[in-house]
């Protein structure tokens, strides 16, 4: 009883006696949990568009940054480093268009899904056989020391991060509303048939969208190879973007930066006031917990559109 005490009960009281210390934890994660969302943009805007789920988002995230910092490394400026991978980004885009989801165009989903899975090792492995295994450092001159806002000190990365994430969200929100090309792309959404008959070229939209997810997985590449090293290991991290989706929804703009935000705040408040009585590592597996308590009581997510089948 005393541990279930301790559990329930110390974290509420380090909240109240720190809650200075409490909000900048908190703001952190926020931070952070843009950054989430960025990346569940990316599987969000296929999956909207072609009914895909992209496993290798994470693959693309890795492989945009392993070449901007390695054109970086070969003394290349970054405007140019950043315009050349921006090419290979769209290139790559068309390439898995044109050969490898056009000829599996209304296979189950599940083979699309298979698919992805390869491009994922595909990617993994051509860009590991490119640059290597090593981390690289990327510096894109962020700075990284703390800012006092209001008493509270927050990291100036994490606010640069969240403001760029946050405008290519916007963009790319008021791109989906108000252009024709976002129109039949929500049209493209809604019913591939309808749209087709109505003359909006499926092909032409489906590598639009993977272009874009590219150059979203591009901005989240560089966000995280700035804060944490350009390594494999931003595949998985990219990952997190998978509870994000279940929390918000998978066909939901909107419901992916909330539920980033609702990931990365979490998380963080979890680690730093339950890591000692839970044991340490929280972040590592709190999103999948708490992804796993929506798909057992709201599958949909937060924004999903409740599944109603009839017989």
């Amino acid at each position: 009883m005393e541990t279930l005490s301790a559990v329930l009960v110390e974290p509420f009281v380090a909240i109240a006696e720190a809650p200075m210390f409490f909000f900048e934890v908190l703001i952190g994660g926020l931070l952070s949990g843009v950054m989430y969302a960025l990346v569940a943009l990316g599987f969000v805007l296929i999956f909207k568009a072609s009914g895909v789920f992209n496993f290798a988002q994470g693959a693309m995230v890795l492989f945009a940054a392993l070449f901007f910092v390695g054109f970086i490394d070969l003394g290349w400026p970054i405007w140019l480093s950043l315009v050349v991978t921006v090419g290979v980004m769209v290139l790559l885009a068309l390439v898995i268009e044109r050969a490898v989801l056009r000829p599996l165009v209304n296979q189950d989903p599940i083979i699309l899904f298979m698919a992805t899975i390869g491009i994922t090792f595909f990617l993994d492995g051509f860009g590991q056989t490119l640059w290597g295994s090593d981390v690289r450092r990327l510096d894109i001159g962020i700075p990284d020391d703390p800012l006092i806002v209001a008493g509270l000190y927050v990291n100036q990365f994490d606010i640069y991060a969240a403001v760029i994430c946050g405008l290519l969200v916007l963009g790319l929100a008021l791109f989906f509303q108000f252009t024709p090309t976002g129109r039949a792309l929500r049209a493209v959404a809604d019913d591939h048939q309808a749209a087709m008959s109505v003359g909006v070229p499926l092909n032409v939209i489906w590598a639009i969208v993977w272009t874009v997810a590219g150059i979203v997985g591009l901005v989240a590449g560089i966000m995280w190879g700035a804060k944490l090293g350009v390594q494999f290991n931003l595949a998985l991290i990219a990952l997190k973007a998978l509870p994000v989706l279940i929390l918000g929804g998978f066909t939901s703009v909107p419901g992916a930066i909330v539920g980033g935000l609702i990931i990365g705040a979490g998380e963080k408040v979890a680690e730093v006031f339950w890591g000692e009585v839970l044991g340490g590592a929280i972040e590592d597996w709190f999103a999948y917990m708490l992804a796993m308590v929506f798909l057992l009581f709201r599958p949909q997510g937060l924004f999903g559109e409740k599944i109603i089948e009839r017989v």
